[in-house]
């Protein structure tokens, strides 16, 4: 079954819970699974799992079910786990230190090769193995490496200038979890926004409301 075109986001943002799924199978030694048996697993049905492998050609077989490696290297194809696109990280205060220090980018498709800061107080230590550069040498950082993308981990204030440079040097990706609407400003940038606010808040909702789960 070929490939479709104009996948929904929503489709796309399920194959990371079904490629960590799978892996937790694969490290527990289960070869085979049925998408009835994943969708108890997953909280969905069925048919929407169904649904959403045959977006990408479809990898079982009926009455057998899926080869749980072979899917699960299909999935991490599809998401393009091997690329190794080169990612710099801005801002080593709190949250960058704990993102550059426990993300595994290695397994996610990213390859960290820099971090940077403003302040003296945090530039010329280490995380995780990477020197914490001052952000005066993001531009000839940038020109030399050429990073496909940015994690941005500084305050909203302080993300327009930043956001400039790395725009004029050719940065067009964002793990953004400053609270600043890129592509608002920059349309051909590719943005993915991280409010931890608002997943609080929607817990928060949630708690309050049990019979609205």
């Amino acid at each position: 079954m070929p490939r479709r075109e104009n996948i929904s986001m929503s489709v796309i943002r399920r194959l990371p819970r079904y490629y960590r799924f799978l892996t937790h199978l694969k490290q527990k030694g289960v070869t085979r699974i049925s998408s009835t048996e994943l969708s108890v697993k997953l909280g969905l049905t069925a048919s929407q799992i169904r649904q959403d492998l045959n977006c990408f050609g479809g990898f079982g077989q009926q009455g057998y079910g899926y080869i749980v490696d072979q899917l699960c290297d299909e999935i991490g194809n599809i998401l393009g786990l091997s690329n190794e696109y080169k990612a710099i990280l801005i801002g080593a205060g709190n949250l960058g230190r704990a993102i550059a220090s426990h993300m595994s980018f290695d397994d996610e498709g990213f390859r960290l090769i820099g971090v940077f800061d403003s302040s003296p107080s945090k530039t010329g230590t280490r995380i995780n193995g990477q020197i914490v550069r001052d952000t005066v040498e993001l531009e000839d950082f940038c020109r030399k490496e050429q990073p496909t993308m940015a994690v941005l981990c500084i305050p909203r204030d302080g993300v327009h200038t930043v956001i400039e440079r790395l725009y004029t040097l050719g940065v067009r990706n964002y793990w953004n979890f400053s609270h600043y609407d890129i592509a608002m400003k920059y349309e051909d940038t590719i943005v993915e926004n991280v409010h931890l606010n608002d997943s609080l808040m929607t817990l928060c909702y949630r708690i309050s409301n049990p019979s609205r789960k």
